[in-house]
């Protein structure tokens, strides 16, 4: 009896043995599915471990960005990226926008090959980027170029004259705040602003001089605000190559010698808490059957153009 006793103990140890570590596998393979999964939901965030081709999209109107730049900071700083392609897809924006993305696409650029596709805009301030890598991608008809700078002002004196409203003040200099809207601009504050103006231009012409090791001057247009189709852009130099993102790929692993067959992963700043507005504009989007998301991506698109202070280099078909 004793024996049979003995038995069924040790029986009943074993099988709590193997239970332990069917539980043990379970949870293992748990974590395993977790962590892939979540490496996938973060490949614009951490990109994931594995090596890899980083995908950032440049679209939209360009402004000084900080979310964007610290993604390009991240990029160049992350080990398991081994090339950067740029989707840029842009009217332009503001010259400083594109200046600082510029800036930090050049300090990646010095670390991994950077190269930019265009899509169907890539002009003004997008250019500035696009200048910024390594290679220049385009379609046939993406309209790109529109090398200018822009400032603007609204001149609402005659307004306030039908209205009755007379704007004072008191400056400490005669070229204090001028332009204004509020008086009309003097020839002294005219000649001040096109002062600015001229050496944002002799700037941006001059990247595309160094960068594209053309002379502007024997571009027709070029230094006028022209812009180009692809091919144009092409013929010019002021683009490599007509190709999409399979273009960029095999160039990136003829002549910089990135590994074949890479995968590409998509980048993307981290988004921040939406808190109670963004949970208000999920429920509102989803009743009218709209993605939240893509309202959001709209208000912020229209929050950029009503942003568009200063020196401003964005191009658009002229409204008659």
């Amino acid at each position: 009896m004793s024996l049979d006793a003995e038995r069924v103990v040790e029986r009943r140890r074993l099988k709590r043995r193997v239970s332990i570590w069917r539980i043990a596998a379970v949870l293992l393979a748990v974590l395993f599915v977790g962590v892939l999964l979540m490496g996938d939901q973060q490949a614009g965030r951490s990109g994931g471990i594995l090596p890899h081709v980083a995908r950032i999209t440049i679209d939209g109107v360009i402004t000084n960005d900080r979310k964007v730049i610290n993604l390009l900071n991240k990029v160049g700083k992350a080990d398991q990226v081994k090339a950067v392609i740029l989707e840029v897809n842009s009217p332009g924006g503001t010259t400083t926008g594109g200046e600082a993305l510029y800036d930090a696409i050049r300090r990646v650029a010095k670390k991994k090959p950077v190269v930019a596709t265009c899509g169907t805009l890539a002009t003004s301030a997008a250019y500035i980027v696009a200048l910024a890598t390594d290679r220049i991608f385009v379609y046939g008809n993406t309209i790109t170029g529109s090398v200018g700078v822009i400032f603007q002002w609204a001149n609402v004196t005659e307004l306030m004259k039908t209205l009755g409203i007379q704007f004072e003040d008191v400056k400490s200099g005669s070229l204090k705040a001028v332009p204004s809207p509020f008086e009309p601009t003097t020839e002294e504050a005219r000649a001040v602003t096109e002062e600015m103006v001229e050496d944002a231009m002799a700037w941006f012409v001059g990247l595309v001089k160094t960068r594209r090791e053309i002379d502007p001057a024997d571009i027709p247009g070029l230094t006028e605000g022209r812009i180009y189709s692809g091919r144009q852009a092409v013929e010019y130099k002021l683009a490599d190559q007509i190709g999409d993102e399979l273009a960029a790929r095999n160039w990136l692993v003829k002549e910089r010698g990135v590994q074949e067959g890479l995968r590409i992963r998509q980048w993307k700043p981290r988004k921040e808490e939406e808190g109670f507005f963004g949970l208000v504009m999920d429920s509102v989007a989803s009743a009218f059957g709209v993605s939240g998301s893509k309202v959001a991506a709209l208000l912020d698109q229209a929050a950029a153009v009503l942003e568009l202070d200063g020196l401003v280099s964005v191009w658009h078909p002229a409204s008659h």
